[in-house]
């Protein structure tokens, strides 16, 4: 009797590896990286109909020395017609985080609701309450666009027009500026990074 459980569990890491390599070779989440992404979380969820793989739990995806970090990380892989007239699953199409979201890099730290991951433009878009922080420098806005292969970012919030109440907002600080002031803008702190097993 224990022979179909073992059989079922092969299948269903076969099936997890089949979607998690795509995922190392085309995701950069660190900018200039094209290394391995090392997911951790506390439980991982196979929808193969899908081809998505649902980490939940404390999900962080590590590239390099860069780090999303959610409450729930989703990755989608491309859906291809497989042999025989099945399904396979091909590269990644694209990752949603939600929850408590932070992008972190060793110069900035970015937090938000809400990110989405496109692998075909190496973009992410952070949405929702969005603060971004340099050291002391921080701004503010509702929607972040940052594309990790040049490094371009752009915030936005949808107002527009001098004096309008929630356009974007910054506050940066000169070298012998001290304490936040009056700005009521303080920079995210991320929690500590998860030091991933090495096996």
């Amino acid at each position: 009797m224990k022979r179909p459980a073992a059989r079922l569990t092969s299948c269903v890491l076969a099936f997890g590896l089949a979607l998690a390599s795509p995922l190392a070779a085309l995701a950069q989440i660190a900018p200039g990286a094209h290394g391995p992404v090392d997911i951790t979380a506390d439980q991982l969820e196979v929808q193969q109909g899908e081809c998505s793989a649902n980490w939940t739990g404390n999900a962080e995806a590590l590239q390099d020395t860069s780090r999303l970090r959610a409450d729930s990380l989703k990755v989608f892989n491309r859906q291809m017609a497989g042999d025989k007239g099945g399904q396979s699953c091909g590269a990644l199409d694209h990752m949603v985080a939600e929850g408590q979201v932070y992008y972190v890099t060793p110069t900035q730290v970015v937090k938000s609701d809400h990110a989405v991951y496109t692998a075909s433009d190496t973009t992410i878009i952070m949405t929702g309450d969005v603060v971004t922080a340099q050291g002391k420098n921080v701004i503010a806005g509702t929607s972040l666009r940052i594309n990790t292969n040049t490094g371009v970012a752009v915030m936005a919030t949808g107002v527009t027009g001098r004096g309008a109440k929630g356009r974007v907002r910054g506050v940066f600080y000169t070298d012998n500026a001290t304490g936040q002031g009056r700005s009521g803008l303080a920079a995210p702190v991320p929690p500590p990074p998860r030091h991933h097993p090495q096996s």
